[in-house]
């Protein structure tokens, strides 16, 4: 697998024909709605290990831009890397061995029903998962759980092979509840109701694992909910679940906010099995115009999170949409449209523009006028923000992966996360 960035003058049959694949192969995988109107700057994967020399090549380029040595290149295709290529000779790229990781996605019913469009997106991904998610289990007061709508997603899991994790959460009216969350930790009837549902529930559905996504908490309820973690991993052992947690993009134990001070990173390291990193909203859609998940914040996260808990019980959070801003951003406007990967290039190809590539973010992003006279900001995924956070987990040796959510076109992410890795399967 390759990464082409499309520049002037290339087309569709220039650049199939540079890497000996077809047009066919990088419509599907990159998911191209009009493959004869390339956006410049566009990041295309090419499902190939081929490639055509050029003019100006060198060992040295070439290694450079596809994560190799010159002596690896040269070595990989029989030749002096001394020697000097020539226009139109074709190399072998060496690729790095195929690592084991675990994927989790959620997923998220909006209403009462399942859209199709959310059906087709678990059936065609939950061949690339460990875990599939429906978002979410919302706890009454009285501990008992409002189900999300799950249709046909024990039946596609079950086909794929895709192990159900039941995901709790403190929403309420639509968002999650600190007053909720404060009961759920700290009252002992609730909780056992709240036990008794769960493990029911998992034994009637199939599901293995039992993932606590509780947020916003109140800041002195940390050892509180740490207790309940504890309590809940002795009994759901002792039903043969899995127990995981998502934990807020903490830096340090000392970290300040609502969002953070309950997560305890040490103490869910040692109770859980797993944790989810939620590694994005850095951009988000009521704040200032910015990556949703540039590398060196992540990276932070994730170096933090080691100084608590082994990497084996680590997934990195990484979300599957962008954003666009209207500017100038405004303190309490408006809030940035949320689109996918594939509706940011269309966007940009709507309004005629390059995309750009921020190289200390890891993030593709590009600017335009709207019909009214309003300026925009657009930052998205491509596969080469996607291929930043790959080398970070395979870097630091992490557990794998988990996505928020299905349901949003970024067909290349996909394709190169069977590439470079083998999933899980527990089933």
């Amino acid at each position: 697998m390759l990464i082409h960035i499309v520049e002037q003058g290339d087309s569709i049959y220039s650049i199939a024909n540079q890497y000996q694949t077809t047009i066919d192969e990088l419509v599907q995988v990159n998911g191209l709605d009009r493959p004869e109107d390339l956006v410049i700057g566009q990041a295309l994967v090419i499902p190939t290990d081929i490639y055509t020399v050029q003019r100006g090549d060198s060992f040295y380029s070439i290694a450079n831009r596809f994560d190799t040595t010159p002596q690896e290149l040269a070595n990989y295709n029989n030749l002096n890397p001394n020697t000097p290529l020539q226009i139109g000779q074709v190399l072998e790229i060496p690729q790095p061995e195929k690592t084991d990781i675990t994927s989790n996605a959620y997923i998220e019913p909006i209403g009462d029903t399942v859209s199709e469009t959310l059906q087709q997106s678990a059936r065609a991904r939950s061949p690339y998962l460990t875990y599939l998610a429906p978002f979410s289990y919302q706890v009454n007061r009285d501990g008992t759980l409002i189900p999300p709508p799950l249709d046909d997603f024990p039946a596609i899991a079950a086909e794929n092979n895709a192990t159900l994790m039941l995901a709790v959460t403190n929403i309420e009216d639509g968002q999650f509840s600190e007053d909720l969350g404060r009961l759920i930790v700290t009252d002992e009837n609730v909780q056992n109701t709240l036990l008794d549902e769960i493990i029911q529930t998992a034994n009637e559905v199939g599901y293995q694992d039992v993932h606590f996504d509780f947020e916003f908490l109140p800041a002195d309820s940390r050892e509180q909910y740490n207790q309940f973690l504890r309590k809940a991993k002795e009994r759901l052992s002792a039903n043969n679940l899995m127990i995981s947690t998502a934990l807020a993009p903490k830096t340090s134990a000392e970290q300040t906010g609502q969002w953070y001070e309950a997560h305890d990173y040490q103490a869910h390291g040692e109770i859980v099995d797993f944790v989810v990193l939620m590694t994005y909203e850095w951009g988000y859609s009521y704040g200032p115009p910015m990556a949703v998940s540039p590398i060196q914040p992540v990276r932070g996260v994730v170096e933090y999170a080691l100084t608590e808990m082994p990497a084996e019980k680590i997934l990195l959070g990484q979300n599957l949409y962008g954003y666009d801003w209207t500017l100038p951003f405004q303190e309490g406007g408006d809030p940035a449209e949320a689109l996918s990967p594939n509706q940011a290039i269309q966007r940009a190809r709507e309004y005629n523009q390059e995309i750009e590539f921020d190289q200390e973010a890891q993030a593709p992003y590009f600017f335009y006028w709207d019909e009214n006279g309003n300026q925009h900001e657009v930052w998205f995924e491509d596969a080469r923000s996607i291929q930043a956070k790959f080398d970070l987990i395979k870097e630091l040796e992490l557990r794998g992966i988990s996505y928020w959510k299905l349901g949003l076109a970024f067909p290349q992410n996909w394709y190169m996360l069977n590439d470079q890795f083998n999933i899980r399967k527990l089933n």
